[in-house]
Protein backbone atom coordinates (compact mmCIF):
# COMPACT_ATOMS: atom_id res chain seq x y z
CA UNK A 1 0.00 0.00 0.00
CA UNK A 2 1.23 3.49 -0.81
CA UNK A 3 0.17 7.09 -1.18
CA UNK A 4 -0.17 7.94 -4.85
CA UNK A 5 -1.30 10.90 -6.96
CA UNK A 6 -5.08 11.23 -7.15
CA UNK A 7 -5.27 11.57 -10.91
CA UNK A 8 -3.26 12.26 -14.01
CA UNK A 9 -5.34 15.42 -14.38
CA UNK A 10 -4.32 17.99 -11.76
CA UNK A 11 -7.69 19.74 -12.05
CA UNK A 12 -9.09 17.04 -9.81
CA UNK A 13 -6.67 17.71 -6.95
CA UNK A 14 -5.19 15.29 -4.45
CA UNK A 15 -6.99 13.30 -1.80
CA UNK A 16 -6.13 11.11 1.15
CA UNK A 17 -5.61 7.96 -0.79
CA UNK A 18 -4.50 4.37 -0.56
CA UNK A 19 -3.34 2.00 -3.26
CA UNK A 20 -4.58 -1.54 -2.62
CA UNK A 21 -3.17 -4.47 -4.51
CA UNK A 22 -6.58 -6.09 -4.93
CA UNK A 23 -7.32 -7.77 -7.18
CA UNK A 24 -10.87 -6.46 -7.49
CA UNK A 25 -13.00 -8.70 -9.69
CA UNK A 26 -15.71 -6.63 -11.36
CA UNK A 27 -19.20 -7.70 -12.34
CA UNK A 28 -18.16 -7.40 -15.99
CA UNK A 29 -15.57 -10.13 -15.44
CA UNK A 30 -12.66 -7.69 -15.67
CA UNK A 31 -10.06 -7.60 -12.90
CA UNK A 32 -8.78 -4.29 -11.59
CA UNK A 33 -5.38 -4.13 -9.93
CA UNK A 34 -4.12 -2.10 -8.25
CA UNK A 35 -7.13 -0.25 -6.83
CA UNK A 36 -6.75 3.36 -5.75
CA UNK A 37 -9.29 4.67 -3.24
CA UNK A 38 -9.46 8.27 -2.07
CA UNK A 39 -11.27 8.85 1.19
CA UNK A 40 -11.85 11.04 4.23
CA UNK A 41 -12.36 9.95 7.83
CA UNK A 42 -13.73 11.82 10.83
CA UNK A 43 -13.62 10.75 14.46
CA UNK A 44 -11.80 7.78 15.96
CA UNK A 45 -12.40 4.06 15.72
CA UNK A 46 -13.16 2.82 19.24
CA UNK A 47 -11.39 -0.03 20.99
CA UNK A 48 -13.83 -2.74 19.93
CA UNK A 49 -14.16 -1.24 16.44
CA UNK A 50 -17.92 -1.01 16.74
CA UNK A 51 -18.62 2.66 15.94
CA UNK A 52 -17.80 2.87 12.21
CA UNK A 53 -20.26 4.53 9.84
CA UNK A 54 -19.81 4.49 6.08
CA UNK A 55 -21.28 7.42 4.15
CA UNK A 56 -21.90 6.87 0.44
CA UNK A 57 -21.99 9.80 -1.95
CA UNK A 58 -24.21 10.48 -4.95
CA UNK A 59 -23.36 10.63 -8.67
CA UNK A 60 -21.44 13.91 -8.67
CA UNK A 61 -20.38 13.82 -5.02
CA UNK A 62 -17.04 12.91 -3.49
CA UNK A 63 -15.30 12.00 -0.27
CA UNK A 64 -15.44 15.55 1.11
CA UNK A 65 -18.61 14.95 3.04
CA UNK A 66 -17.79 17.36 5.87
CA UNK A 67 -14.50 18.89 4.72
CA UNK A 68 -13.87 21.93 2.58
CA UNK A 69 -13.77 20.92 -1.06
CA UNK A 70 -10.23 21.45 -2.42
CA UNK A 71 -11.44 22.70 -5.81
CA UNK A 72 -14.50 24.77 -5.01
CA UNK A 73 -13.62 25.91 -1.50
CA UNK A 74 -17.18 25.12 -0.45
CA UNK A 75 -18.17 23.15 2.68
CA UNK A 76 -18.61 19.40 2.36
CA UNK A 77 -21.75 18.20 0.62
CA UNK A 78 -23.39 16.88 3.82
CA UNK A 79 -22.14 19.31 6.46
CA UNK A 80 -25.72 19.65 7.67
CA UNK A 81 -25.77 15.94 8.62
CA UNK A 82 -22.16 15.34 9.70
CA UNK A 83 -20.35 17.14 12.50
CA UNK A 84 -20.21 17.78 16.24
CA UNK A 85 -23.69 17.55 17.73
CA UNK A 86 -25.19 16.40 14.43
CA UNK A 87 -26.73 12.99 13.65
CA UNK A 88 -23.48 11.55 12.33
CA UNK A 89 -21.12 12.82 14.99
CA UNK A 90 -17.30 12.34 15.02
CA UNK A 91 -17.37 12.44 18.81
CA UNK A 92 -19.44 9.21 18.73
CA UNK A 93 -18.67 7.69 15.36
CA UNK A 94 -15.72 6.77 13.17
CA UNK A 95 -16.96 8.15 9.86
CA UNK A 96 -15.62 7.02 6.49
CA UNK A 97 -16.52 8.42 3.09
CA UNK A 98 -14.77 7.07 -0.01
CA UNK A 99 -14.74 8.49 -3.51
CA UNK A 100 -16.53 5.84 -5.59
CA UNK A 101 -14.78 3.65 -8.09
CA UNK A 102 -14.93 5.31 -11.51
CA UNK A 103 -14.95 8.85 -10.17
CA UNK A 104 -12.37 11.59 -10.58
CA UNK A 105 -11.38 12.70 -7.08
CA UNK A 106 -8.66 10.13 -6.49
CA UNK A 107 -10.24 6.69 -6.77
CA UNK A 108 -9.50 4.46 -9.75
CA UNK A 109 -11.37 5.70 -12.80
CA UNK A 110 -10.93 6.64 -16.44
CA UNK A 111 -8.65 9.57 -15.54
CA UNK A 112 -6.32 7.26 -13.57
CA UNK A 113 -3.06 6.02 -15.04
CA UNK A 114 -3.23 2.56 -16.55
CA UNK A 115 -0.11 0.86 -15.10
CA UNK A 116 0.26 -1.31 -18.18
CA UNK A 117 0.49 1.69 -20.54
CA UNK A 118 1.67 4.56 -18.31
CA UNK A 119 -1.13 6.80 -19.58
CA UNK A 120 -4.72 7.48 -18.51
CA UNK A 121 -7.16 4.62 -18.98
CA UNK A 122 -9.73 6.89 -20.66
CA UNK A 123 -12.35 4.59 -22.22
CA UNK A 124 -10.15 1.54 -21.67
CA UNK A 125 -11.23 1.60 -18.02
CA UNK A 126 -13.57 -1.34 -17.40
CA UNK A 127 -17.29 -0.66 -17.09
CA UNK A 128 -18.37 -0.78 -13.44
CA UNK A 129 -21.49 -1.36 -11.36
CA UNK A 130 -22.86 -0.19 -8.02
CA UNK A 131 -21.82 -3.58 -6.64
CA UNK A 132 -18.26 -2.94 -7.79
CA UNK A 133 -18.27 0.37 -5.92
CA UNK A 134 -19.38 -1.44 -2.76
CA UNK A 135 -16.68 -4.10 -3.10
CA UNK A 136 -14.05 -1.38 -3.50
CA UNK A 137 -15.34 0.28 -0.31
CA UNK A 138 -15.04 -3.08 1.45
CA UNK A 139 -11.37 -3.24 0.42
CA UNK A 140 -10.84 0.18 1.99
CA UNK A 141 -12.59 -0.82 5.22
CA UNK A 142 -10.42 -3.95 5.40
CA UNK A 143 -7.39 -1.68 5.10
CA UNK A 144 -8.72 0.58 7.87
CA UNK A 145 -9.40 -2.38 10.17
CA UNK A 146 -13.18 -2.04 10.06
CA UNK A 147 -14.81 -5.47 10.07
CA UNK A 148 -18.35 -4.35 10.78
CA UNK A 149 -20.33 -1.17 10.15
CA UNK A 150 -22.64 0.30 12.72
CA UNK A 151 -24.40 1.92 9.79
CA UNK A 152 -24.08 2.59 6.10
CA UNK A 153 -25.90 5.72 4.97
CA UNK A 154 -26.49 7.31 1.59
CA UNK A 155 -28.83 9.38 -0.53
CA UNK A 156 -29.60 9.01 -4.25
CA UNK A 157 -26.78 6.93 -5.78
CA UNK A 158 -25.37 6.78 -2.25
CA UNK A 159 -28.63 5.14 -1.23
CA UNK A 160 -28.12 2.54 -3.94
CA UNK A 161 -24.74 1.69 -2.44
CA UNK A 162 -26.18 1.63 1.07
CA UNK A 163 -28.95 -0.72 -0.02
CA UNK A 164 -26.48 -2.96 -1.84
CA UNK A 165 -24.11 -3.33 1.12
CA UNK A 166 -26.23 -5.79 3.16
CA UNK A 167 -26.97 -7.85 0.04
CA UNK A 168 -23.26 -8.45 -0.66
CA UNK A 169 -21.86 -8.31 2.89
CA UNK A 170 -24.81 -9.27 5.14
CA UNK A 171 -22.59 -9.97 8.15
CA UNK A 172 -20.79 -6.62 8.02
CA UNK A 173 -23.74 -4.23 8.34
CA UNK A 174 -25.78 -3.53 11.49
CA UNK A 175 -28.05 -0.86 10.02
CA UNK A 176 -28.75 0.89 6.75
CA UNK A 177 -30.22 4.30 5.93
CA UNK A 178 -31.49 4.71 2.36
CA UNK A 179 -32.58 8.24 1.42
CA UNK A 180 -34.28 9.41 -1.79
CA UNK A 181 -33.23 6.31 -3.68
CA UNK A 182 -34.45 3.18 -5.43
CA UNK A 183 -33.79 -0.55 -5.84
CA UNK A 184 -33.38 -0.26 -9.60
CA UNK A 185 -33.08 2.36 -12.31
CA UNK A 186 -36.27 2.92 -14.26
CA UNK A 187 -36.59 3.44 -18.01
CA UNK A 188 -37.09 7.16 -17.36
CA UNK A 189 -33.90 7.34 -15.29
CA UNK A 190 -31.96 5.55 -18.02
CA UNK A 191 -33.41 7.88 -20.65
CA UNK A 192 -32.25 11.02 -18.83
CA UNK A 193 -28.77 9.57 -18.42
CA UNK A 194 -28.57 8.66 -22.09
CA UNK A 195 -29.33 12.27 -23.06
CA UNK A 196 -26.40 13.36 -20.91
CA UNK A 197 -24.04 10.75 -22.28
CA UNK A 198 -24.91 11.60 -25.86
CA UNK A 199 -24.32 15.29 -25.16
CA UNK A 200 -20.80 14.46 -23.95
CA UNK A 201 -19.97 12.08 -26.79
CA UNK A 202 -21.31 14.52 -29.39
CA UNK A 203 -18.87 17.20 -28.21
CA UNK A 204 -15.99 17.29 -30.76
CA UNK A 205 -13.56 17.66 -27.87
CA UNK A 206 -14.52 14.28 -26.42
CA UNK A 207 -12.46 12.47 -29.08
CA UNK A 208 -13.46 9.01 -27.97
CA UNK A 209 -12.47 9.89 -24.41
CA UNK A 210 -8.80 10.63 -25.20
CA UNK A 211 -8.61 14.27 -24.09
CA UNK A 212 -6.35 14.04 -21.02
CA UNK A 213 -3.01 14.70 -22.73
CA UNK A 214 -3.79 18.27 -23.76
CA UNK A 215 -6.48 19.08 -21.19
CA UNK A 216 -8.84 20.27 -23.91
CA UNK A 217 -11.89 18.68 -22.31
CA UNK A 218 -15.44 18.26 -23.69
CA UNK A 219 -16.72 21.03 -21.44
CA UNK A 220 -19.72 21.98 -23.60
CA UNK A 221 -21.09 18.45 -23.68
CA UNK A 222 -20.51 17.87 -19.97
CA UNK A 223 -22.18 21.19 -19.11
CA UNK A 224 -25.28 20.25 -21.09
CA UNK A 225 -25.35 16.82 -19.43
CA UNK A 226 -25.25 18.49 -16.04
CA UNK A 227 -27.99 20.96 -16.98
CA UNK A 228 -30.31 18.16 -18.09
CA UNK A 229 -29.64 16.11 -14.97
CA UNK A 230 -29.98 19.08 -12.63
CA UNK A 231 -33.56 19.63 -13.74
CA UNK A 232 -34.42 16.16 -12.41
CA UNK A 233 -33.01 17.03 -8.99
CA UNK A 234 -35.48 19.88 -8.50
CA UNK A 235 -39.25 20.12 -8.24
CA UNK A 236 -41.63 22.13 -10.39
CA UNK A 237 -42.90 23.95 -7.32
CA UNK A 238 -39.36 24.78 -6.26
CA UNK A 239 -38.41 26.09 -9.69
CA UNK A 240 -41.58 28.14 -9.91
CA UNK A 241 -41.05 29.65 -6.47
CA UNK A 242 -37.39 30.43 -7.09
CA UNK A 243 -37.56 31.62 -10.70
CA UNK A 244 -41.05 31.55 -12.15
CA UNK A 245 -40.94 33.26 -15.55
CA UNK A 246 -38.83 36.13 -14.26
CA UNK A 247 -36.45 37.68 -16.77
CA UNK A 248 -32.73 37.98 -16.22
CA UNK A 249 -31.57 41.41 -15.07
CA UNK A 250 -29.05 43.17 -17.33
CA UNK A 251 -26.93 46.30 -16.90
CA UNK A 252 -29.18 48.22 -19.27
CA UNK A 253 -32.36 46.61 -17.95
CA UNK A 254 -32.34 45.89 -14.19
CA UNK A 255 -35.85 44.48 -14.39
CA UNK A 256 -34.99 42.29 -17.36
CA UNK A 257 -36.35 42.30 -20.87
CA UNK A 258 -36.72 39.93 -23.78
CA UNK A 259 -33.83 40.07 -26.24
CA UNK A 260 -35.71 38.27 -29.02
CA UNK A 261 -32.66 36.09 -29.37
CA UNK A 262 -31.21 33.00 -27.72
CA UNK A 263 -29.29 34.46 -24.83
CA UNK A 264 -30.41 33.54 -21.31
CA UNK A 265 -33.51 35.72 -21.12
CA UNK A 266 -35.06 33.87 -18.20
CA UNK A 267 -33.48 33.55 -14.76
CA UNK A 268 -33.95 29.78 -14.82
CA UNK A 269 -31.91 29.60 -18.04
CA UNK A 270 -29.08 31.56 -16.45
CA UNK A 271 -29.21 29.34 -13.37
CA UNK A 272 -28.91 26.14 -15.40
CA UNK A 273 -26.05 27.52 -17.47
CA UNK A 274 -24.21 28.45 -14.28
CA UNK A 275 -24.75 24.94 -12.90
CA UNK A 276 -23.36 23.41 -16.08
CA UNK A 277 -20.28 25.63 -16.28
CA UNK A 278 -19.35 25.29 -12.61
CA UNK A 279 -19.71 21.51 -12.80
CA UNK A 280 -17.11 21.28 -15.58
CA UNK A 281 -14.53 22.76 -13.23
CA UNK A 282 -14.75 19.87 -10.78
CA UNK A 283 -15.79 16.77 -12.71
CA UNK A 284 -14.50 14.54 -15.48
CA UNK A 285 -16.64 13.81 -18.54
CA UNK A 286 -15.53 10.18 -18.85
CA UNK A 287 -16.30 9.60 -15.16
CA UNK A 288 -19.78 10.93 -15.81
CA UNK A 289 -20.22 8.33 -18.56
CA UNK A 290 -19.02 5.47 -16.36
CA UNK A 291 -20.97 6.35 -13.24
CA UNK A 292 -24.25 6.97 -15.03
CA UNK A 293 -23.83 3.62 -16.78
CA UNK A 294 -23.28 1.95 -13.40
CA UNK A 295 -26.51 3.50 -12.14
CA UNK A 296 -28.41 2.34 -15.22
CA UNK A 297 -27.24 -1.25 -14.72
CA UNK A 298 -28.40 -1.14 -11.10
CA UNK A 299 -31.18 -3.62 -10.32
CA UNK A 300 -30.81 -5.49 -7.04
CA UNK A 301 -33.60 -7.98 -7.78
CA UNK A 302 -31.97 -8.94 -11.08
CA UNK A 303 -28.98 -10.25 -9.13
CA UNK A 304 -31.24 -12.39 -6.91
CA UNK A 305 -33.37 -14.38 -9.34
CA UNK A 306 -35.71 -11.46 -9.87
CA UNK A 307 -36.73 -11.25 -6.20
CA UNK A 308 -35.93 -8.09 -4.24
CA UNK A 309 -37.03 -9.76 -1.01
CA UNK A 310 -34.58 -12.61 -1.58
CA UNK A 311 -31.75 -10.08 -1.77
CA UNK A 312 -32.21 -9.29 1.93
CA UNK A 313 -32.83 -12.82 3.16
CA UNK A 314 -29.39 -13.22 4.78
CA UNK A 315 -29.04 -9.88 6.51
CA UNK A 316 -29.95 -9.07 10.11
CA UNK A 317 -29.53 -5.34 9.55
CA UNK A 318 -32.11 -2.74 10.53
CA UNK A 319 -33.27 -0.44 7.74
CA UNK A 320 -34.52 3.12 7.61
CA UNK A 321 -35.95 4.25 4.27
CA UNK A 322 -36.72 7.93 3.64
CA UNK A 323 -38.37 9.62 0.66
CA UNK A 324 -39.49 13.16 -0.17
CA UNK A 325 -42.94 14.00 -1.44
CA UNK A 326 -41.69 16.23 -4.31
CA UNK A 327 -38.94 13.90 -5.53
CA UNK A 328 -39.97 12.79 -9.02
CA UNK A 329 -36.59 11.28 -9.90
CA UNK A 330 -36.89 8.58 -7.21
CA UNK A 331 -40.48 9.04 -6.04
CA UNK A 332 -41.97 7.68 -2.83
CA UNK A 333 -43.43 4.71 -4.70
CA UNK A 334 -39.85 3.47 -5.29
CA UNK A 335 -39.12 3.60 -1.56
CA UNK A 336 -42.32 1.69 -0.81
CA UNK A 337 -41.17 -1.09 -3.13
CA UNK A 338 -38.00 -1.37 -1.04
CA UNK A 339 -39.92 -1.41 2.24
CA UNK A 340 -42.37 -4.06 1.02
CA UNK A 341 -39.44 -6.27 -0.01
CA UNK A 342 -37.76 -5.77 3.36
CA UNK A 343 -40.99 -6.68 5.15
CA UNK A 344 -41.34 -9.77 2.97
CA UNK A 345 -37.80 -10.84 3.85
CA UNK A 346 -38.45 -10.40 7.58
CA UNK A 347 -36.04 -7.49 7.97
CA UNK A 348 -36.64 -4.70 10.48
CA UNK A 349 -37.61 -1.67 8.44
CA UNK A 350 -38.97 1.78 9.15
CA UNK A 351 -40.18 4.20 6.50
CA UNK A 352 -41.03 7.87 6.37
CA UNK A 353 -42.01 10.25 3.59
CA UNK A 354 -40.96 13.82 4.37
CA UNK A 355 -42.51 16.97 2.98
CA UNK A 356 -40.15 19.31 1.14
CA UNK A 357 -40.44 21.81 -1.72
CA UNK A 358 -36.93 20.99 -2.95
CA UNK A 359 -37.47 17.75 -4.88
CA UNK A 360 -34.76 15.10 -5.07
CA UNK A 361 -32.03 17.42 -3.75
CA UNK A 362 -33.90 17.85 -0.45
CA UNK A 363 -31.57 15.43 1.33
CA UNK A 364 -28.64 17.78 0.66
CA UNK A 365 -30.44 20.94 1.77
CA UNK A 366 -31.89 22.24 5.01
CA UNK A 367 -34.07 19.37 6.22
CA UNK A 368 -34.45 19.33 10.03
CA UNK A 369 -36.93 16.46 9.90
CA UNK A 370 -34.41 14.30 8.02
CA UNK A 371 -31.80 15.03 10.67
CA UNK A 372 -34.22 14.02 13.40
CA UNK A 373 -35.10 10.77 11.61
CA UNK A 374 -31.46 9.77 11.06
CA UNK A 375 -30.43 10.80 14.57
CA UNK A 376 -33.26 8.83 16.17
CA UNK A 377 -32.56 5.76 14.07
CA UNK A 378 -28.84 5.75 14.89
CA UNK A 379 -29.36 6.35 18.60
CA UNK A 380 -31.93 3.57 18.80
CA UNK A 381 -29.34 1.20 17.37
CA UNK A 382 -26.67 2.37 19.79
CA UNK A 383 -28.95 1.61 22.76
CA UNK A 384 -29.53 -1.97 21.70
Amino acid sequence: MATVPASSDSRFGLARQVRLSGPLRLDSGAILTPVDIAYETYGTLNVDRSNAILLCHALTGDQYVASQHPLTGKPGWWWRMVGEGKPVDPSRHFIVCANVLGSCMGSSGPASVDPTRDEPYAMRFPVITIGDMVRAQALLLDHLGVDRLRAVIGGSMGGMQALTWPTIFPERVESTVVIASTARHSAQNIAFHEVGRQAIMADPRWRGGDYYADGDVPSAGLAVARMAAHITYLSEAGLTEKFGRRLQARPDSPGGQKTFGFDADFQVESYLRHQGLSFVERFDANSYLYITRAMDYYDIAEDHEGSLARAFAKTKARFCVVSFDTDWLYPTAESRVIVHALNASGAQASFVELASPFGHDAFLLEAPELNRVVDGFLRAGEQR
